[in-house]
């Protein structure tokens, strides 16, 4: 007999702690199987708390490990983002999740009647003809007074001003797919407290828009009710409307009310063979048609209630409800157990479906993701452990590697020390000889300057200048032919194998750079030495001078210097001190008297012929007395002649050579006094050279220390990093064993056994 429940099945309703329920007009009841609905619900949402909580806690920790590291790949970073994703969507969905129940039906079949019936209240707009024209959910609220909400507003409505909105004879008029949701308080209806939520419909012969009905209001339903005219038959139109949701849904929880039942108490006779017509029909859709139930199930999923009935007597005691027996017919009773037992089938039904259909499926995925996730997390354990024992294999690598650079470094530096040590000593005694040899030829140097020649004082200053460059080029040149070729070839040896022995203590990838940071310029070796100034001082004489002339024989006689001084004379000098004569040297004072003598007299006489023409006249009057006019005028003669040939001979070539002569004279003196400081600068030089590109090298390798000494630091931090990420990783794969375990016992209470 269809509405019989097997009550064996859910021994809740069989508890000896619950009164009898009172099936006519439902106000007593026994404890509903919805309750257990609520308890998973805090259950499971607890649990995917936890769950999120972990994933995000995983997410900042793997997001937190350096890419570089190789600990986590990109493909467990993107999965376990994914997964953040994916449980704050089932989060979302387990925080909105209620047992949806669809009322579906042709127009005035009654559907909002039985919601009202179910709710023990007339809160749906319901009457003859087509009463219901959009969606009205149904669903409970924790205020004391129920208000409504529309779509497009959140402004609360009026819970009287559903007639207005839902009534297909309002002036309102709202399109079919649209919804309104009344907020009834949960303390006026208990099925409202467990989390049901109820959704009228309009009739499914109003629109043909059909399968947007389903997409909206149907993908997320636990049961649906087709409520039928008892009267007719089941339609076509209905039967297409839940053949397209069988479609989207997987078995979708079918029952079928055949409302207006009451009809048959005016055709007792007929009643039983209508009975079976409409249940057998009903059955060959459940069962052969839409295929979501067994024959047996399908018994208990058709029913044959009057919904006014219900209505009426479960209004009866509330203000305004008149006496129900005006409205009422015969064999009434029966027909309440009918939709009582409906009822409780309904709630077993949609709890058993509710919950597995809800959680089920989140709490496999919870399972899954928290496999996944300690997987993952053994993963990067393992990595981090690899990771911490390469950093300290290679620390200590490195360290020996640094041990073996610095006593290298020390051990090379001093033997290149020594090695430029010796170099510029022999730089040094190489210029030296050179230079000497080449102040020697000093006068082949300068007669091969070619310029021309005069005696004037602004043409001599430039001749001058230009042979002081002409010098200096020459001997830079000659110097650079004889020394810096040799030189500049130790220089490079010297610099090669410097940057050889260094190469050896670099790794391999600071090799090139060590060689691109040589400097490309060949070393050159200047030789300063700066005639222009060196030779500033030097003052030509060119003017002409007898040779047989009184000063050019004192000269001759005395020497430059004491030439100097005797034709100058002693008026303006300051006689010698009287050097004291001594018992030691008695013998010589007669011969340094005699010799003072005779310069003294030489003094005074060329003082007197050199200044006036009377001395001349006497030196001529006493040679005159001596020898006579004859030889007088010979030799007078014969000085002529020397003079004049001299002075015709006085011409600029003469002039040049004497100029020549005493600038070599002077030139080699002075560069003399420059051959130790330049050939020190020499030395200098290439000492420098090599010092400095020897330090260059040496940087490469306090790179290569201070490299080596941070790599150290490093594989130190990276060793601590790395534990703590495998602690970390660790912690959190024993955190989704603990996840695991709730889930399976999530799974254990609530889906292993029929709620």
């Amino acid at each position: 007999m269809s509405g019989i429940v097997d009550h064996s099945r859910y021994p809740m309703s069989k508890s000896p702690h619950t009164p009898p329920r009172q099936l006519g007009n439902g106000h007593g009841h026994t404890a509903s199987p919805l309750k257990i609905f609520g308890h998973a619900k805090n259950k499971v949402n607890e649990i995917f708390k936890t769950i999120t909580s972990y994933i995000s806690e995983s997410d900042a920790f793997l997001t937190g490990i350096p890419e570089g590291d190789n600990i986590v790949t990109r493909e467990q970073l993107e999965e376990v983002k994914a997964f953040k994703g994916k449980v704050a969507g089932i989060g979302e969905v387990l925080s909105r999740d209620h047992m949806k129940v669809v009322f579906f039906g042709r127009t005035s079949n009654g559907k909002s009647t039985v919601i009202n019936a179910m709710l023990k209240t007339k809160l749906l707009p319901s009457g003859i003809g087509h009463t219901t024209n959009c969606f009205v959910q149904v669903e409970g609220s924790d205020t004391h007074e129920g208000y409504l909400l529309t779509e497009d507003s959140d402004e609360q409505k009026s819970i009287h001003s559903v007639r207005e909105l839902a009534h297909a004879l309002s002036g309102v008029k709202l399109d079919s797919s649209a919804l309104i949701k009344i907020k009834w308080p949960k303390e006026k209806c208990v099925l409202l407290r467990d989390d049901v939520v109820l959704v009228d419909s309009p009739g499914v012969d109003v629109s043909g828009d059909t399968d947007a009905w389903i997409d909206k209001f149907c993908l997320d339903a636990d049961v649906f009710v087709l409520v039928a005219n008892a009267e007719s038959t089941l339609m076509q139109t209905e039967k297409n409307f839940f053949l397209r949701v069988s479609d989207k849904l997987s078995k979708p929880n079918i029952f079928i009310l055949n409302n207006r039942w009451d009809a048959s108490a005016s055709e007792p006779e007929m009643m039983e063979e209508v009975r079976k017509q409409h249940l057998d029909r009903n059955i060959a859709f459940l069962v052969d048609e839409l295929k979501v139930v067994n024959r047996q199930e399908a018994e208990n999923r058709v029913f044959f209630i009057s919904a006014r009935e219900a209505l009426t007597s479960r209004s009866q005691g509330q203000p305004g409800t008149p006496s129900p027996h005006a409205v009422l017919q015969e064999g009434y009773q029966a027909r309440l157990f009918e939709f009582a037992n409906f009822e409780r089938t309904f709630e077993e039904c949609l709890c058993k479906s509710a919950v597995k259909t809800k959680f089920e499926q989140h709490a496999q995925r919870g399972k899954t993701l928290s496999s996944q996730l300690r997987t993952i997390m053994e993963a990067v354990h393992e990595q981090s452990l690899q990771a911490k024992n390469r950093s300290i294999t290679q620390r200590g690598e490195t360290s020996s590697r640094l041990q073996f650079v610095s006593t290298q470094l020390d051990k090379l530096s001093s033997e290149i020390k020594d090695q430029i040590k010796l170099m510029v000593e022999d730089v040094e005694n190489k210029v030296a000889k050179a230079l000497n040899e080449e102040i020697r030829r000093l006068s082949s140097l300068v007669d091969e300057f070619d310029r021309p020649f005069h005696p004037d004082q602004n043409l001599l200053a430039v001749y001058k200048k230009e042979l002081h460059a002409h010098v200096e080029q020459s001997l830079g040149r000659n110097l650079q032919a004889k020394c810096s070729e040799a030189l500049l070839r130790a220089v490079d040896c010297t610099e090669r194998d410097m940057t050889d022995r260094i190469s050896h203590l670099l790794p391999e990838e600071s090799k090139l750079q060590l060689l691109n940071s040589l400097p490309r310029r060949d070393f050159e070796i200047a030789y300063r030495l700066d005639c222009r100034n060196l030779c500033a001082d030097f003052r030509e004489d060119i003017e002409f001078h007898f040779s047989l002339g009184i000063s050019s024989l004192v000269k001759r006689f005395l020497g430059p210097k004491g030439a100097s001084r005797a034709l100058r004379g002693y008026s303006n000098q300051v006689p010698p001190p009287l050097t004291p004569m001594t018992p030691m040297e008695p013998e010589s004072y007669p011969v340094r008297q005699e010799n003072e003598l005779m310069m003294a007299l030489l003094t005074n006489f060329s003082s007197l012929a050199s200044r006036s023409t009377v001395g001349a006249v006497v030196v001529v009057g006493i040679a005159f007395r001596a020898v006579g006019w004859q030889v007088v005028g010979v030799g007078l003669a014969l000085y002529g002649g020397v003079y004049l040939y001299e002075r015709l001979a006085w011409t600029n070539k003469a002039k040049e050579r004497t100029f020549k002569r005493q600038y070599v004279d002077y030139a080699s003196n002075k560069l003399k006094l420059i051959v130790d400081l330049t050939s020190a600068n020499c030395s200098h030089q290439v000492q420098q050279e090599l010092s400095s590109t020897f330090s260059r090298l040496c940087s490469h390798v306090d790179h290569t220390k201070a490299d080596l000494e941070e790599a150290i630091a490093s594989y130190n931090r990276e060793a601590v990093k790395y534990e703590e990420f495998g602690n970390k990783a660790k912690l959190l794969r024993n955190k989704a064993g603990y996840i695991d375990t709730e889930l399976n016992s999530f799974i254990k209470q609530y889906l292993k056994h029929d709620v």
